[in-house]
């Protein structure tokens, strides 16, 4: 099969016109092992249609042959000519050895088109025909991981680990790592994302280690592991936000704060990260680093409301009314309507002594936060300083009802009767 070797190595080398001379020999002239052979290679190699073309002159001479029909199908399936290929694969016999593949193929098809019952239904025909075909477990774990049914795909994986840690190209320690990571079992997935390190180094599944360490709560471990990631891709944007809450859990906040400084430089607009700067620099006291970081989070998305209500809790602590005023009156205008920003506008209005705008808000405000106890009694004592009695006493009435054996409100209410 010298001529096989020969086109192989030229594609490889890129010399494509060459190959395709030496292609047209074989395809006119070719013996079958040869022309099956150079199919096969071409297959692999993504020359889909050269592969096609002869396969389909193979079929002609072996119209029943499984094999053949196996490939067809499969490159019928990677051209999305989903219809050919379940035309090819319903022509293979069930004693035909090439059957058991035939049925993982059909397997797939229908997990693509959604219909997982039928697909199960293949796998497992397979599996009866041969019950210790390790890539019949893997296709098994693989449609199981998709439909969530994530403790019968880790059943089906830990089968494929009794005999090899790879499959299909698959390192099946890595892949069992995802799948308990995804539910919800952080600590048995950790020895197998240090196996598949330990295997290859890949920066997504050190990134995965990292970030099921840190859902772990072994926080140290995902520090480690985030700024090992860090040396290898520093343009691996998502580490930096974990990074930084694992150095916040640990308690070393300038830690936490330089690594969200180091992610914005990297990704400039990541609001979140800015976002959680403002928050760190709150922690360390900075606060005009933090208010600062709050408003580039509002420059890259204005309706990020839970900025908006951080920046203007940091206004109304610094007795910034106007500031608050301005910030409620922007988002207005983008139609961001959040029932604490009425209540924060409430109070700026009434230490402007803006009381008529403040009740307006006020009372808008009581409709989100009538159960709230924090809110009543602000909404309670403004009502007693604007001298309407009647509604203050009506709102301390409420929250009597909530503790009836507050003295405060015993006394309130004793002095508006």
């Amino acid at each position: 099969m010298y001529i096989v070797d020969e086109i192989i190595s030229l594609l490889e080398e890129g010399q494509q016109a060459k190959a395709m001379v030496k292609y047209s020999h074989v395809l006119k002239k070719g013996n079958a092992d040869t022309q099956f052979e150079l199919g096969e290679g071409l297959f692999q190699l993504g020359f889909l249609d050269e592969a096609k073309t002869l396969f389909e002159i193979l079929l002609k001479k072996f119209p029943e042959e499984g094999e053949i029909l196996v490939f067809l199908a499969e490159i019928n399936l990677e051209l999305d000519q989903e219809e050919e290929a379940l035309a090819l694969l319903e022509r293979i016999s069930e004693q035909d050895p090439s059957f058991p593949q035939s049925l993982l193929l059909l397997a797939d098809l229908y997990q693509m088109q959604g219909l997982f019952e039928v697909s199960e239904q293949k796998i497992l025909k397979a599996k009866r025909i041969l019950p210790n075909e390790k890539i019949i477990d893997f296709a098994l774990g693989e449609l199981y991981a998709e439909q969530g049914r994530l403790s019968e795909a880790v059943e089906a994986y830990q089968l494929v680990l009794e005999e090899q840690s790879e499959i299909a190209g698959v390192n099946l320690h890595q892949r069992l790592a995802e799948v308990l990571s995804v539910s919800g079992q952080f600590e048995a997935a950790l020895p197998y994302y240090d196996k598949a390190l330990n295997e290859k180094l890949e920066i997504n599944t050190l990134f995965g280690y990292a970030f099921t360490a840190y859902q772990a709560g072994y926080y140290r471990t995902a520090i480690e592991k985030f700024n090992e990631l860090k040396e290898f891709d520093r343009e691996y944007h998502a580490l930096y936000l974990y990074l930084a809450k694992s150095y916040e859990q640990e308690g070393e906040l300038e830690e936490s704060f330089q690594a969200i400084k180091s992610g914005i430089l990297q990704d400039e607009f990541n609001k979140d990260l800015f976002f959680y700067g403002g928050k760190i620099a709150l922690k360390l006291g900075k606060e005009e680093e933090a208010e600062q970081m709050f408003r580039d989070s509002l420059v890259l998305d204005p309706g990020f409301t839970e900025a908006a209500l951080t920046l203007n809790k940091l206004f109304l602590q610094n007795d910034r009314y106007e500031d608050v005023l301005d910030l409620v009156q922007y988002l207005e205008t983008l139609e961001e309507e959040e029932p604490q920003l009425l209540w924060d506008a409430a109070v700026a209005l009434h230490k402007t002594e803006n009381y008529l705008e403040a009740l307006n808000k006020y009372k808008r405000a009581y409709t989100f936060f009538k159960n709230n106890v924090d809110f009543q009694e602000d909404y309670g004592y403004f009502l007693m300083e604007e001298g309407k009695t009647k509604e203050a006493a009506e709102i301390f009435n409420e929250l009597l009802k909530e503790d009836p054996s507050n003295e405060e409100y015993l006394s309130i209410l004793d002095r508006l009767s």
